[in-house]
C-alpha cells in the first residue's frame, strides 16, 4: 500500500483559516503579555519575588502530591527515591516561599537556560513562518534573538544582578513575545481566509 501524499496547500489553507478565525485570541494574549511585561520592568524586584513564589508553590504542591501518591504505593519499586524526590520538592518549595530571594541565583541560571531554549525555538518558529504563512515572521525572529541576548546578559551579570534581573528579563521577554503575538494577530486579521 502506497503512503498517502500530504496535501500541503490544504494544510496551509486550514492553518491560515484558523489563524484568521482566532486572531482576537492571539491579540488578547499579546496585549496581556505586553502589560505584564511592562509591570515587571517597572518593578523588577517584585516580579523576581513573584516568580520565586510561583515556583515555590509549584514545588511544594508537587512534593505533597508526590508524597501522598508514594505513600499509597509503598510496595512499588523505587519508593525510596520517590520519597526523596517528594521531600526535596516540599523542602525547596518551603524555602522559596519563606525566603524567595534565596533562590534568585539558581533561578537566574534556570532563566538563562529557559531564554536560550526559548530563543532557539522562537527563531526556528520564525523560520517556519517565513516559509509558510506569516508576513510578520521578522518580529518572531527578533524576539528569539532578544531571548538569546537576555540569556547572555543574565549569565554575565551573575551573581550580583540575580535579585532584580529575573523580574526585569522576564518583563522584557513578555514584551517582545507579546509584541510578536500582536503583530501575528493583526496580520492574521487582515489576511484573507481562503
Amino acid at each position: 500500500m502506497a503512503p498517502e501524499k500530504i496535501d500541503t496547500a490544504r494544510i496551509e489553507a486550514a492553518v491560515a483559516k484558523t489563524l484568521h478565525s482566532h486572531w482576537r485570541l492571539f491579540l488578547i494574549e499579546g496585549l496581556v503579555l505586553l502589560i505584564l511585561g511592562l509591570l515587571a520592568i517597572i518593578v523588577p524586584r517584585v516580579a523576581t519575588v513573584a516568580v520565586e513564589l510561583l515556583l515555590g508553590w509549584l514545588l511544594l504542591i508537587s512534593g505533597i502530591i508526590g508524597l501522598i501518591t508514594t505513600l499509597r504505593m509503598r510496595s512499588a519499586p523505587g519508593v525510596g527515591w520517590a520519597m526523596v524526590s517528594a521531600f526535596l520538592g516540599i523542602a525547596v518549595g518551603l524555602i522559596l516561599l519563606w525566603w524567595p530571594l534565596s533562590g534568585a541565583f539558581t533561578m537566574a541560571l534556570i532563566l538563562t537556560v529557559f531564554f536560550l531554549i526559548e530563543g532557539i525555538a522562537s527563531i526556528l518558529y520564525a523560520l517556519d513562518h517565513k516559509r509558510e504563512l506569516s508576513g510578520r515572521w521578522g518580529w518572531m525572529l527578533f524576539s528569539g534573538l532578544v531571548d538569546l541576548l537576555l540569556a547572555g546578559l543574565i549569565f554575565l551579570g551573575l551573581p550580583g544582578t540575580a535579585a532584580w534581573a529575573i523580574g526585569l528579563l522576564v518583563g522584557i521577554n513578555m514584551i517582545f513575545g507579546g509584541s510578536a503575538l500582536i503583530g501575528m494577530a493583526l496580520r492574521a486579521r487582515s489576511a484573507a481566509a481562503s
